[in-house]
């Protein structure tokens, strides 16, 4: 399973959900759009979005933190 976290150093939504990720032991590579404007047109283009943060999973965007819709989709158990 491929986790990329498009997210900025600034925003408040995007730690939280890296810490989520980080307690599920979940292995994600987190871009930081503020550094990388391919990866910012990327996300822009792909999810329509242009608010972080954007979870890609396997081609999948989900916007912002939605705990729920992460769980459903990486098969978090709590």
């Amino acid at each position: 399973m491929k986790i990329r976290l498009f997210s900025t150093p600034v925003c408040p939504y995007c730690s939280t959900l890296k810490r989520f990720l980080e307690e599920k032991e979940i292995k994600f590579e987190a871009i930081n759009v503020l550094d990388d404007l391919d990866a910012q047109e990327e996300m822009i283009a792909k999810s329509g979005q242009v608010t972080v943060p954007v979870l890609d999973v396997n081609g999948e965007f989900i916007v912002g933190f939605d705990r729920k819709k992460i769980i459903e989709k990486l098969g978090i158990i709590e």
